[in-house]
């Protein structure tokens, strides 16, 4: 049967998509389009060689290994051939594969699961315990030599503790993630476009010629005369080779894989007992890793490692499950460009492309006047985006992106959407540049910075300015602030253009009677009732604003929206005044004294209540009947908790995390996000996997359970730690 000439014409411009794709992608590590579109177009060509399989021959995309040797690299053979890996972007295509290993076994073989690194895969090849060679996978046969880089990578032993005649493994080098935001800042400084993900700017690091570098720098400052033009050359080479070599220095290595090996020492059956041995010769592997007996282990693992992808020193893309006993991986064997004993599940891509349509400004509850990009709508970490922030003017003009361009966009779990950076080579001429407003767009107010060398400008009118009374009255509600489920942004704007309120003072004061005068509050009449009746939303939210007059004091201290006051200063001003009014007469000295505060903070508050109609909103909530003061007062004398510091993290029975949060606060203790040296106690129960769990465990910092936290709310920290693990 004949392949119509439509599906040969499509599949030919797949096929020349994707190879152009790759060659972006591993030979320039300058991708111009996200791993969800490539993705996508190498299933569609999946698809359609199902369809018409004379289409599928050995010079498709679908039957080679991405990826080939660069030139201006030595090539190098390896020992045993690297493959890359077939997708999975379901649990339903797991259990798909799983189905077909099963086929080609006697019984259910156990599980390795890891996680995939987004690096630059690697393979290093050591000869009697000494390292002899570090290549790119290249075409899967062979890759380039980038042993001379290789020696700058701290990660990467020189020689291992034993003398194996010769060990072939496969790794994955990386950045941290903290390196990758350095070098993409360092990019955009350069006015280049930001490395897309972690593993190109791996591959990029890796793959420069520190040597000729070197060697270029070295015949300058032979032949220099000394003329300030050679300086400034020899300057400038002094810096590019430092900023290299730092680059790769700041590079990891994580071993996932073996190849050839030969000799005492390096036998093994599974791969997990080779990862051991690997280990224990000072290869650094993953501690991340789990064995399972069957897919639901795979399956919870996957769940797992989605909710905590972020809580890992680098970008994880995925989960790689892999048969663990060697001699079952030798009988399923492989295809052309994969093996039939491993499957990559991939999470939702946390980085697309997409096209910036405008860029607008938002003005939030302190003033401050923010650009934002409005984007086509992407779907990235499995949500659809089409809003990202930009921060300010200068970030705009640091990041170098136009109204029109084609961006990389990022969306890491719940972090807010940011716009990494233009993809500078589709740009057509079309773009034009962003000019920030000087006038407050709700209200009309003349823009200007606080204070001379701001960088960020502000709307001056804060009393009256709608969008930041707008912006308020959604903070007072938020989760970190009062916590009034019902009273969303929506809501807040219609509370103000009903009049309903002229200030956040006004929100406790809120009555059914007030709320029945608004249309967004209300529903027709039913049978047998008069006039407009409220929505179960609006008395919803009432008795939620009933409920948020009780809240503890550091709560209504976040909600008043004063400036620099979060959470955590917000509890040590509580614990320390125990009230608003002795926060309000407290002189400056005497804010920044109280630890966690500080000057910046202590002139913030001192300024906030220095204003008169600030000082109106706090009468207002007493009158409501706002709890403004703590129940424990400052002569009753120290706190069972004073002093102790407590991260809280899953779910405790009996409390919920505000509730778990308040019991220690209300007893002297200070709740903190993150578990440090300074932490006293982890609370975890049902957390054993977390990395909190992890480097408390690590820290031996003492960890309790639900029955250990009630032990330390009612007796102590002393009684506590007689039940607590770690």
């Amino acid at each position: 049967m004949s392949v119509p000439d439509e599906a040969r014409s499509r599949w030919a411009h797949l096929v020349d998509t994707i190879n152009d794709a790759r060659e972006r992608y591993y030979q320039r590590d300058a991708p111009t389009i996200s791993d969800e579109e490539y993705d996508a177009i190498y299933r569609e060509l999946v698809e359609l060689e199902n369809e018409h399989p004379e289409l599928a021959s050995g010079e498709s995309p679908t039957q080679t290994v991405g990826g080939s040797r660069a030139e201006m690299f030595e090539p190098v053979e390896h020992l045993v051939r690297m493959y890359s890996l077939d997708n999975a972007f379901s649990i339903d295509e797991v259990q798909a594969w799983a189905a077909r290993v099963d086929r080609g076994v006697d019984e259910q073989p156990a599980l390795l699961c890891e996680l995939k690194v987004d690096g630059l895969a690697v393979d290093l090849v050591y000869v009697e315990g000494r390292l002899k060679s570090v290549a790119t996978r290249g075409d899967g046969t062979v890759g380039e030599d980038v042993t001379y880089n290789a020696t700058f990578i701290p990660g990467i032993p020189k020689s291992l503790r034993g003398t194996p005649a010769l060990l072939e493994v496969r790794g994955e080098i990386y950045f941290p993630l903290e390196e990758f935001e350095r070098v993409n800042a360092e990019q955009l400084s350069l006015g280049r476009s930001p490395f897309a993900n972690p593993r190109n700017a791996a591959a990029g690091s890796l793959r420069q010629r520190i040597d000729r570098r070197q060697e270029d720098l070295a015949e300058v400052e032979a032949r220099s005369k000394g003329t300030d033009r050679e300086g400034a050359r020899i300057d400038r080479l002094r810096t590019d080779l430092k900023v290299a070599e730092s680059r790769l220095s700041s590079l990891r290595l994580v071993v996932h894989g073996i190849g050839a090996h030969e000799g005492a020492g390096v036998a093994f059956s599974t791969l997990s007992g080779a990862y051991d041995v690997l280990a224990d010769l000072g290869l650094p592997t993953s501690d991340l890793r789990r064995l399972v007996p069957d897919l639901t282990g795979v399956e919870d693992y996957i769940v797992y490692y989605g909710e905590h992808r972020h809580d890992v020193e680098h970008e994880i893309d995925g989960v790689v499950i892999k048969v663990d006993d060697l001699a079952i991986q030798e009988r399923l064997g492989a295809t052309s460009r994969a093996p039939r004993w491993a499957i990559a599940y991939k999470y939702p891509p946390e980085v697309v492309r997409t096209r910036l349509r405008d860029i607008q400004v938002n003005v939030g509850r302190t003033g401050r006047v923010t650009p934002f990009a409005v984007m086509e709508p992407a779907k990235v970490a499995g949500s659809t985006v089409s809003m990202a922030t930009l921060h300010n003017a200068d970030e705009v003009t640091r990041k170098g992106v136009l109204i029109g361009d084609m961006v990389f966009l990022r969306k890491a779990g719940d972090v807010i959407p940011e716009v990494l950076g233009p993809v500078i080579e589709v740009r057509d001429g079309s773009e034009r540049q962003f000019v920030m407003p000087t006038a407050c767009p709700e209200c009309g107010t003349e823009l200007a910075p606080e204070k001379e060398g701001d960088v960020d400008i502000r709307c001056p009118n804060t009393r009256a300015c709608p969008a930041q009374l707008r912006e308020r009255l959604f903070h007072v509600a938020s989760r970190g602030a009062m916590d009034i489920e019902g009273l969303g942004w929506k809501a807040a704007a219609a509370l103000l253009e009903c009049g309903l309120v002229h200030d956040e003072g006004d929100l406790f004061a809120l009555t059914a009677a007030d709320l029945v005068r608004c249309p967004f509050f209300t529903r027709e009449a039913g049978k047998g009732e008069s006039g407009p009746q409220l929505t179960e939303n609006a008395r919803g939210m009432l008795t939620q604003i009933e409920v948020a007059k009780d809240r503890p004091l550091w709560r209504a201290l976040v909600a008043l929206s004063i400036r620099h006051v979060g959470p955590t200063a917000a509890q040590a001003l509580a614990r320390e005044f125990t009230s608003v009014d002795a926060i309000a007469d407290a002189t400056p000295e005497q804010l920044e004294s109280v630890e966690g505060v500080g000057g910046v903070i202590a002139e913030a508050l001192h300024e906030w209540f220095a204003e008169p109609w600030h000082r109106e909103v706090v009468d207002k909530w007493r009158a409501a009947g706002v709890r403004l003061a703590e129940a424990r007062s400052a002569a009753a004398g120290p706190g069972t908790l004073d002093g102790v510091t407590v991260v809280i993290t899953g779910s405790l029975e009996g409390f919920t995390r505000d509730e778990a949060t308040a019991a220690v606060v209300e007893r002297g203790g200070k709740v903190t996000g993150s578990v440090s040296k300074k932490t006293d106690f982890l609370v975890a129960a049902g957390e054993s996997g977390s990395s909190k769990y992890e480097k408390a465990m690590s820290l031996g910092i003492p960890i309790l359970g639900v029955e250990g936290f009630r032990v330390l709310l009612d007796d102590g920290p002393e009684s506590a730690r007689t039940l607590a693990t770690g």
